[in-house]
């Protein structure tokens, strides 16, 4: 028997108003992730791949369509309970950390955990492990600005995926780094996804990170379509 999606978006439609013209960025989108499936986004800035992960987080409601996550349907649901949804079903990572400098790797990553209903020692161990996974355990203890890029964004990682979420969604995660520094830190992403089951979106401009997921898409005339990397 089939297994459900984690993720389903149908017939999604986007617009904003841009003066006294509308601009329609996606017309009638469909994508589905299943589970333990990386799926990679490649398309021009633009094109509406941000617009597409949001609506997919459930971080911007569509004007048209419904998002489905774990065959739940979101389009109706109050913002307490998206906010749910989005808590202990989906994980983020940006293009820019976004870690709290105020606090440690460590605790940046126990953040979600504490707000999610976990104890203070077993949201501790986890993180750590997690931070050693992506191999920053040693600067657990350190605030954001004296991580350098790539340590800051596996710190991000291991933060987005705390709650052990279904979907992971990322935005251009690598964006910000040089090269060599991007393919190590999407190697430890890859890693940690296909080590724990995760279904993951990934919006990329770089095609050999994307050559190494499952298969990729792009938008056209806002609609999600298949892509060879």
């Amino acid at each position: 028997m089939a297994t459900q999606p984690v993720l389903s978006l149908t017939d999604i439609d986007r617009s904003y108003g841009q003066g006294e013209t509308t601009l329609q960025i996606l017309k009638g989108a469909n994508f589905t992730l299943n589970a333990g499936e990386t799926v990679a986004l490649v398309a021009p800035s633009g094109t509406g791949k941000s617009t597409l992960l949001h609506i997919a987080g459930l971080l911007e409601h569509p004007d048209g369509g419904d998002v489905l996550v774990g065959g739940v349907p979101c389009q109706h649901l109050g913002d307490d309970q998206r906010t749910a949804m989005r808590r202990n079903s989906i994980g983020f990572v940006y293009q820019f950390h976004h870690l709290l400098p105020e606090f440690s790797a460590l605790e940046n990553v126990m953040m979600p955990q504490l707000v999610g209903g976990l104890s203070h020692k077993e949201a501790a161990e986890r993180s750590q492990q997690l931070l050693d996974y992506m191999r920053v355990g040693h600067r657990a203890h350190h605030r954001p600005a004296e991580l350098s890029g790539g340590e800051q964004q596996r710190v991000a990682i291991a933060r987005a995926v705390a709650n052990a979420p279904l979907v992971l969604l990322a935005d251009e995660p690598t964006g910000n780094l040089d090269p060599e520094t991007a393919a190590y830190v999407f190697s430890a992403l890859e890693a940690l996804v296909r080590q724990s089951g995760l279904s993951a979106l990934i919006a990329t401009h770089n095609h050999d990170l994307a050559r190494r997921m499952d298969r990729c898409i792009t938008l056209v005339d806002g609609k999600v379509i298949p892509f060879d990397a």
